[in-house]
């Protein structure tokens, strides 16, 4: 995915619409218990950039781009005005998942985060158990990351094919891999789909894995894929189901991915937005949480006082400021 030349705001104009805001986690997730986000007051609106400290600034510029798209220009035309969302459950013990589920509104459909390092197979299988056991009518899907390899992915895979899962999340690391996954999932009957999410938002073609044949599904997010537009684009051409997933996102960064659900011609299945629930704190007074199970589309505003509340420490406001800095003129943008 490219990321030079694009029009917008200077570099001086995106650093005078920050805010830097570490916001703490109800549960760890993706090894973290507070998530720093960068927000822009921008004039369509307020935006969110927020890839996640490990990402290069190669790899982060489609997040700014995307920020800019929703606070410069603003989001498109709508096709529907609600957007089913499923509940996330991270890797937590058994024991735990009442809890995480019970931050949830009517769960109809449920993300199991499995091949978490430092966790067995074991570990995987009661954690979807538990959530079968409490929900025995939802949909459940499993995520792992990319964290399997073809052998545990197999295992996995067989060991939890009784759940009736919807589908299973980037079980392994690249293209081919998936197409040889998935290849075989089908030779052995397991039933169970395999859908794409590293394999396409951190490809530099994203396009590839519908061309190999190796997903039937693919996960979308507009921050990582460089915009809504973007992310409408390549749903277009890739001719495959998509759910719109968000990245751990604030109330301001989901309000991005739902106006991204909001415009697919086609929704079959529920989106990964529902990822405020996750989040001791927000940015917003009215937190853009699902009412059973389901977002309304709507306008999200940061507020002052949570801002200020929120506000990360000033080293970490610098080293975003700086991060911005850098992958805004990887994108073009002028310094003032």
């Amino acid at each position: 995915m490219k990321t030079t030349s694009a029009p917008g705001p200077s570099v001086a104009e995106l650093v005078a619409a920050a805010h830097a805001v570490s916001l703490p986690m109800r549960v760890r997730f993706r090894g973290v218990t507070h998530r720093e986000v960068l927000l822009l007051d921008g004039p369509a609106g307020w935006s969110e950039f927020s890839p996640f400290p490990e990402y290069d600034d190669h790899e982060s510029a489609p997040w700014l781009r995307c920020a800019i798209e929703a606070g410069w220009q603003g989001f498109p035309a709508p096709v529907r005005t609600t957007v089913p969302v499923n509940a996330t459950v991270p890797a937590v013990s058994a024991a735990q998942v009442e809890s995480v589920l019970s931050t949830f509104d009517a769960a109809h459909t449920v993300k199991i985060k499995v091949a978490e390092k430092g966790q067995t197979l074991h570990d995987d299988v009661a954690r979807v158990a538990e959530v079968r056991r409490l929900l025995p009518g939802a949909a459940l899907r499993v995520d792992a990351n990319a964290g399997w390899t073809h052998e545990q992915a197999l295992a996995g895979l067989e060991a939890l094919a009784g759940f009736e899962l919807q589908y299973a999340e980037q079980p392994v690391a690249g293209i081919e891999g998936l197409g040889r996954l998935r290849a075989e999932v089908i030779r052995r009957g397991l039933g169970i789909r395999i859908a794409a999410d590293e394999s396409v938002r951190k490809e530099s073609d994203p396009l590839a894995v519908a061309r190999a044949g190796a997903a039937d599904l693919i996960i979308v997010k507009a921050q990582p894929l460089g915009g809504i537009r973007r992310a409408l684009d390549l749903v277009a051409e890739a001719g495959l189901p998509a759910v719109v997933s968000s990245a751990l996102d604030s109330s301001v960064g989901i309000r991005a991915g739902v106006a991204l659900a909001a415009a697919l011609p086609e929704l079959p299945h529920a989106c990964g937005l529902g990822t405020v629930s996750l989040l001791e704190a927000d940015v917003s007074v009215e937190r853009y949480e699902a009412r059973d199970g389901v977002l309304d589309l709507r306008d999200v505003q940061a507020d002052p006082d949570l801002l200020r509340r929120h506000a990360a420490p000033a080293d970490r406001r610098q080293w975003w400021i700086d991060r911005l800095r850098r992958c805004a003129r990887l994108l073009g943008a002028e310094p003032s």
